[in-house]
């Protein structure tokens, strides 16, 4: 009897140890995480407890039954702890909740331990396209370039990339420093493909499209509009200017004949 109890505590850590390979989970925040244990069963299971990050905060334990919640203010009103499996979920989470969390499962004087790394991820936002220098033209005596900016503000563990279709052309990484990202790109006003700016961490992303035929049609109305605007400006002030030259005319003109009136008048009565 008490050699298969052995063998089978020797099974089972096999079964439920910790894994040689890194076990990692992703999360966004605001969402929720479920960490599990891997049983299908707990009958034989004297307790299940998880803890995290380095000082081993108490989360939860699950011991004959009976569940028992840490106090610790990250988690509280926030854990659910599966009683059938001893699957644990965080609900609402946030970046203070990245990190290392420790699962032991106990049999008799068996303890197996288990490490999970979780990394929550903010909201990324719609990467922005500028432009830097456009200068498009349609004439097809030069080929003309326009230099595109796609940026993105206040990031962290993403990464920002240029693609052509569906071929990636360049991109750039960031790790854990929040940090606004930007990444050129030169085009070809003859180049009829589409372009999209992708930014993107390991559960989301975020694209802004860009036909760079737009881009300049969109840059040749600019400038059609501002040509207007000072063509109208011009003959605004062109007819501004004749009408007060208009005014001093008739000024004028009315003194001249009042001088002469007043001139005739002195002479009849001489």
């Amino acid at each position: 009897m008490i050699l298969a109890l052995v063998l089978f505590c020797l099974c089972f850590v096999s079964l439920i140890g910790a894994d040689p390979d890194e076990i990692n989970v992703s999360a966004m925040e605001g969402g929720f995480f479920t960490l599990r244990t891997g049983l299908t069963g707990i009958q034989s299971v004297d307790e299940i407890e998880w803890r995290f990050g380095s000082s081993r905060t108490f989360i939860t334990s699950l011991e004959k039954g009976i569940i028992t919640y840490g106090v610790d203010k990250r988690f509280r009103d926030r854990v659910q702890l599966e009683k059938q499996t001893g699957d644990l979920t965080i609900t609402n989470v946030s970046d203070e909740h990245s990190g290392v969390y420790e699962l032991s499962i106990t049999i008799g004087l068996i303890v197996s331990p288990k490490t999970i790394t979780v990394t929550v991820y903010a909201p990324i936002p719609v990467p922005v396209i500028t432009k830097y220098s456009p200068q498009c033209s349609s004439s097809s005596s030069s080929v003309s370039k326009s230099v595109l900016l796609c940026s993105a503000l206040n990031v962290s563990h993403v990464t920002l990339s240029w693609y052509k279709a569906n071929s990636l052309l360049s991109s750039i990484s960031v790790s854990d420093l929040s940090i606004s990202l930007s990444l050129p790109l030169e085009v070809e006003y003859q180049d009829k493909n589409s372009y999209s700016c992708v930014l993107n961490n390991p559960i989301s992303n975020q694209t802004r499209h860009l036909d760079i035929t737009q881009l300049c049609q969109t840059q040749d109305q600019y400038w059609s509009q501002w040509k207007e605007a000072v063509i109208r400006l011009v003959v605004t002030a062109v007819v501004g200017v004749a009408a007060v030259a208009a005014v001093v005319v008739l000024v004028y003109d009315i003194r001249s004949r009042r001088i002469e009136l007043e001139r005739k008048t002195k002479f009849i009565k001489e």
